[in-house]
Parts: C-alpha cells; sequence; structure tokens
C-alpha cells in the first residue's frame, strides 16, 4: 500500500509517497481502506517541527511519528475474529488521535477506537473533515469549560474548523454566543448560532465593554493581557492552539487567580 511519511521537518515538500506493508487486523480490529483523510493544524506543527517546543512531543532532531494523520473515512475491508461492532463493507469515519497513520491507504484500528458509521447525508470528505473542530470544541466547551445555559460566550476565529463547531455546539447548549471573525463571515457565523459578530480587523479588544464568561481562542493567535478585562470575574479563557507563553498562564491562574486560563 501507499502511504504519506516523513523522516526530517520541513516544508509539505518533506512528505514522500512510499511504498508499505498493507496491515492485517488483529483479533478486535478491522481494516479500513481509507478514502478521505484531513490536514490540521496538529499535523502542521509535527511536520514543521515548529515552534521548537513541540519537539518535546513530536521528537528533538527528527519526527519520532513518520505518517501522520489523524481523522478518516472510508470502507471497512477486513475483521478480526472477535469484532461484533462493524461489518464488511460498512461505511466509516472517525479519529485515531495522536497515534495518527492516516495517510495511508489502509490502516487497522480496534473496534473500540473513535469510529462510526458514516450518515446517510454525508459523503466521504465531509465525514472525515467533521472530526478535527467538533470533537476537539466538545472537549473543550463541555469537559474544561463546563459551559452552562445562560452563560455568554466569545469565539474567536469563529469560522475556521474549531470555531465553527464551537459555535454551534456553544449555541445548542443555550450560551449566548459572540463570533470574531472577518466581516465577509458574520452572515455564516449567524447562521452557525452566533447573535453577535465583531470584525477583528476594525474592533480592538480594549474596545468591548461586554464581559464574557468564557472566551475560546480556536485559533491561538489572542494574548491572555488583551481580553483580561473582558472577561468576567470568575471566567475562564480556552486556547486551542496551544503557545509557549500560555503555559505559565495556566500554572498561575490555576492557583492565584479566580480568572483561569485552560488549554485542555
Amino acid at each position: 500500500m501507499k502511504v504519506a511519511s516523513y523522516s526530517k521537518y520541513g516544508a509539505p515538500e518533506v512528505l514522500q509517497i512510499q511504498e508499505a506493508v498493507k496491515p492485517i487486523p488483529k483479533d478486535a480490529e478491522i481494516l479500513i481502506q481509507i478514502y478521505c483523510t484531513s490536514v490540521t493544524a496538529t499535523e502542521a506543527t509535527f511536520r514543521r517541527g515548529r515552534p521548537y517546543f513541540s519537539r518535546l512531543f513530536t521528537g528533538l532532531l527528527k519526527p519520532k511519528i513518520e505518517i501522520l494523520g489523524e481523522e478518516f473515512s472510508g470502507v471497512i475491508t477486513g475483521l478480526g475474529q472477535n469484532v461484533t461492532k462493524f461489518k464488511l463493507g460498512e461505511k466509516v469515519f472517525g479519529t485515531t488521535g495522536t497515534n495518527f497513520g492516516t495517510y495511508a491507504e489502509y490502516i487497522c484500528l480496534n473496534e473500540d477506537e473513535v469510529i462510526l458509521p458514516i450518515p446517510n447525508n454525508l459523503d466521504y470528505a465531509e465525514a472525515a473533515g467533521s472530526c478535527d473542530g467538533f470533537l476537539t470544541a466538545y472537549s473543550f466547551l463541555n469537559k474544561t469549560a463546563k459551559a452552562q445555559s445562560g452563560q455568554s460566550i466569545m469565539v474567536v476565529g469563529a469560522c475556521g474548523s474549531i470555531g465553527s463547531a464551537a459555535v454551534q455546539i456553544a449555541s445548542s447548549l443555550g450560551l449566548e454566543v459572540t463570533a470574531v471573525c472577518s466581516m465577509n463571515n458574520h452572515d455564516l457565523a449567524i447562521k452557525l448560532g452566533a447573535k453577535y459578530c465583531i470584525d477583528y480587523n476594525s474592533t480592538p479588544y480594549k474596545n468591548i465593554t461586554k464581559q464574557y464568561d468564557i472566551i475560546f481562542d480556536t485559533v491561538g493567535k489572542v494574548k491572555y493581557r488583551s481580553i483580561k478585562n473582558i472577561l468576567n470575574s470568575q471566567g475562564i479563557f480556552l486556547q486551542a492552539g496551544i503557545t509557549l507563553d500560555i503555559l505559565p498562564l495556566v500554572l498561575w491562574t490555576k492557583y492565584f487567580s479566580k480568572k483561569k486560563v485552560k488549554i485542555s
């Protein structure tokens, strides 16, 4: 089978198409022929090895994991003898998380991993593309922030992968959503569930007078000091795109501030 692998850090050109041995499913595994996968910020960080502190996780001098890719959609073409949840020919989608491996024609996964049948109203590309944003946003809002109906939330990067999912999830949970995005995307943000929109090109955070229970930076471009004053007294600042300067703030606010900074 063919895989897209890399053995050194760099631009997209470091990815090379290589031949690899097609995997054989173990007793509780399913073999999936991958039709679609995705490229997310996580894959880009692992491929570049930048920012450099990320190499503590990806490998100091060269990549620890040579085949990237988390999200996938495809068809089950093989079953381990103990598999009970899926059948041959079933269309499925899901994620491997930080185990990666979906930049390949085939992958074997345990049937208990994050795998579901593809709904009839989604094609392969839509199914694979839906995983990253919604799973990330849901985890941040439900588990990390414990978002509640009636709270107010500002979503920065509201029309990106994670941001658009966060707007929809927050709205469905009963939060009042303010979307921060370009003016061109305001109509989309409203359709997704935002009540208010802010154009980041024309409105600095220092000019905002409203305070929020949750501010969710889905792109990792917001400095905590720039939004601290519009976070309510016990508010939570979430950042999905982790930057080096956010880590000390996570520790500091955990012990010494009613306002919290959280990254997971």
